[in-house]
């Protein structure tokens, strides 16, 4: 018997027809809404935004709409705003820590200034790789995308902050163990031989501000403290001794000039009464019997040369009104006798005399 109706198709065409039938193609909107996910802050925010505001939302969608290809996904308008806001969010909350830790150390009294600083410095740290932290995980950045260049980038980072984390390190080990802290009185020598000397106004991350008398600051890093030779003034003790050196005649009577440098010391205001001003004689020069003045102060930040000048200014005037001699250099020349030198006296001996009326 013959139908018109058409023979069923076989189970393996069937297959061979699901097999080949073409997959739909990947749209535009489904590629950026990929690359969007990988920032979850700019989708959640956008999700947000507009569940609360139709107009709001409506301007996050424009936004979004503005788009630039990247390779085979899309970065958005709205994407690098929410990336920025979460940039300066962090940048915000790295610095309010870091205020916020200085505030709460200088209420410390417990504490000086050392390991106020100490503290200050190390909260301010870890204020600042939390809020970085944050920042990655509220981006939804992989690290582990990164992987592929984390050892080319770490060894370029290794050399290139080298120096930065060696004076890092370098202040906070100096902040430990309190060599030195800011008001400190100090002489830095470098390599050179270059001295610097003044008052700490600062330790840094990188380098120690110090301030001379001629109100110059210099920025000397924190490395350079370490593995060059320091000299604290102010280390255990503020007490700092001067010496004036003083030279007066063989014919002056010592006793009495040293009595007179005593009392120009007393006279400095600067200068303490205990431990008392000291003389002692150093040695019998060419010209004058060599003295020192030792004089004792407890502020050095305020320069040592104004004590010294003030201590001689005081000194001259006592010297004159008692009749003490300040010697200068004094030479005897002896001339050597031989033949020409006799020829020479004999020759001015037969010149003879120029008339007074001769022009």
């Amino acid at each position: 018997m013959i139908t018109d109706s058409a023979p069923a198709p076989s189970e393996s065409a069937a297959e061979a027809a699901t097999v080949t039938s073409p997959a739909p193609e990947a749209t535009p909107e489904a590629a950026s809404s990929v690359a969007d996910e990988t920032l979850k802050a700019a989708v959640g925010i956008k999700e947000a935004v507009a569940s609360k505001s139709h107009t709001v939302g409506s301007i996050v969608e424009t936004l979004d709409s503005y788009r630039i290809g990247v390779g085979d996904s899309y970065v958005s308008l709205w994407g690098a705003l929410v990336v920025v806001m979460v940039l300066v969010a962090v940048l915000v909350l790295a610095r309010v820590g870091s205020r916020l830790a200085k505030m709460l150390f200088n209420k410390l009294t417990r504490l000086d200034a050392t390991q106020r600083l100490l503290g200050e410095k190390l909260v301010s740290i870890a204020v600042w790789v939390i809020a970085i932290l944050i920042g990655i995980d509220v981006l939804g950045i992989d690290l582990t995308a990164l992987a592929f260049f984390s050892g080319a980038f770490g060894l370029a980072m290794g050399f290139g902050l080298q120096k930065t984390f060696g004076n890092l390190i370098s202040g906070i080990i100096l902040l430990m163990d309190r060599s030195i802290k800011p008001g400190d009185v100090i002489a830095v020598t470098d390599a050179a031989g270059n001295e610097s000397f003044g008052q700490i106004r600062k330790i840094g991350i990188r380098a120690v501000s110090i301030i001379t008398r001629d109100r110059k600051e210099y920025l000397i890093p924190n490395e350079n403290l370490m593995i060059n030779q320091v000299e604290n003034w102010s280390y255990s003790s503020r007490h700092v001794r001067i010496q004036v050196p003083v030279g007066v005649s063989y014919k002056a009577d010592i006793k009495q000039a040293e009595e007179l440098m005593l009392k120009a010391a007393d006279q400095c205001d600067r200068v303490l009464k205990d431990p008392a001003p000291t003389v002692w004689l150093d040695a019998y020069g060419d010209s004058s019997v060599n003295f020192v003045i030792h004089c004792w102060i407890t502020d050095p930040e305020q320069g040592v040369g104004n004590v010294r000048s003030e201590v001689l200014k005081a000194l001259w005037w006592l010297f004159k009104e008692n009749d003490v001699e300040i010697p200068f250099p004094q030479r005897d020349i002896n001339l050597r006798e031989n033949e020409a030198f006799q020829e020479l006296i004999d020759a001015m001996r037969d010149r003879p005399a120029k008339p007074e009326n001769d022009a």
